[in-house]
């Protein structure tokens, strides 16, 4: 992997501050997200031992559109 996408995998999140969406309903089931330089990423709340993923502003511009549109 190299260019931006490894650049935000090299990242280090010891340190993240993570938030949840504020349309959470306090389940538990969600995912939190914290900003990155060029990009962002994304966990699971509920097992925040596993990897985060981690997406480019595009990549996630492009999610987030798809999902608001319904295309997604």
């Amino acid at each position: 992997m190299n260019g931006p996408k490894a650049e935000l995998y090299a990242h280090d999140l010891s340190a993240a501050i993570w938030r949840k969406s504020s349309a959470s309903a306090g389940e538990g089931n969600c995912v939190e997200v914290t900003d990155l330089p060029g990009g962002i990423a994304v966990r699971d709340s509920k097992n925040t031992r596993l990897e985060p993923l981690r997406f480019t502003a595009e990549e996630w511009n492009a999610f987030r559109s798809g999902t608001v549109s319904g295309e997604l």
